[in-house]
């Protein structure tokens, strides 16, 4: 598998006060987790966001975030540009990404500012669907499927939610492994170093002898042991 060199992607999840941005619905929460060559990173971004509504009942029982939580955090304008300096230029993997992006776009045309483009976007939902046709394809179903612990997550909180996602969409990638075993494209990854290459190795059998001084040693730790199984 060809890695371009240092490939950022940020992993990216939202909590709304409703499934619907066309009918007032905003954005409560964003979280970010970056990844460099798929791999997370540690650098994360997160902020709850003063809707200026109420939450819809059934989002509330999703996420659990209250109004009551919501009250004194900041405004989306006031978050903006943090969250698009965390963000840059880079890939965002999203899980049903016209969700995200839809809700995401409709907050930055408010601002006039540039929106985001399906096109810069890894959506693991339609990957899911792909590799596992007529499967459940849910965040819950593919932590499932690939045996991810979620016994952290008693509500749908957008930072844990992104941390379970960076894990799917590396099992969907082929797994950790795929990681260990780049097959180097000089002109793609703009390096000369030749990358790493998994490969199995046979190694000589070795013979190791005892010194007389060893086995008397080992004689006498035998007598240590109070009825060994070997004498019953």
């Amino acid at each position: 598998m060809t890695i371009p060199k240092n490939l950022r992607e940020v992993v990216l999840d939202t909590e709304t006060t409703g499934l619907s941005h066309a009918n007032g619905d905003r954005i409560v929460d964003i979280a970010c987790v970056e990844l460099i060559n798929h791999i997370p990173t540690g650098s994360t971004y997160q902020v709850y966001i003063n809707p200026e509504r109420e939450m819809q009942r059934d989002a509330v029982a999703i996420s659990g975030i209250t109004d009551e939580f919501l009250v004194g955090k900041p405004l989306f304008h006031e978050i903006v540009d943090d969250f698009l300096g965390f963000v840059q230029d880079s890939i965002l993997v999203i899980h049903n990404a016209k969700f995200d992006i839809g809700f995401l776009n409709n907050e930055l045309a408010h601002l006039d500012k540039p929106q985001f483009s399906m096109k810069n976007t890894v959506d693991t939902l339609e990957m899911a669907r792909k590799k596992f046709p007529g499967s459940p394809a849910s965040l819950d179903a593919l932590c499932k499927r690939f045996e991810i612990d979620t016994s952290a997550r008693t509500k749908h909180g957008a930072l844990i939610d992104c941390f379970l996602l960076a894990e799917v969409y590396i099992n969907l990638l082929g797994g950790r492994q795929s990681d260990l075993s780049f097959h180097n494209d000089n002109a793609a990854a703009g390096s000369t170093s030749g990358g790493l290459k998994r490969t199995k190795t046979t190694r000589a059998r070795r013979y190791f002898a005892l010194s007389e001084n060893e086995k008397a040693s080992h004689e006498e730790f035998l007598k240590t042991i109070h009825n060994p199984i070997w004498k019953q």
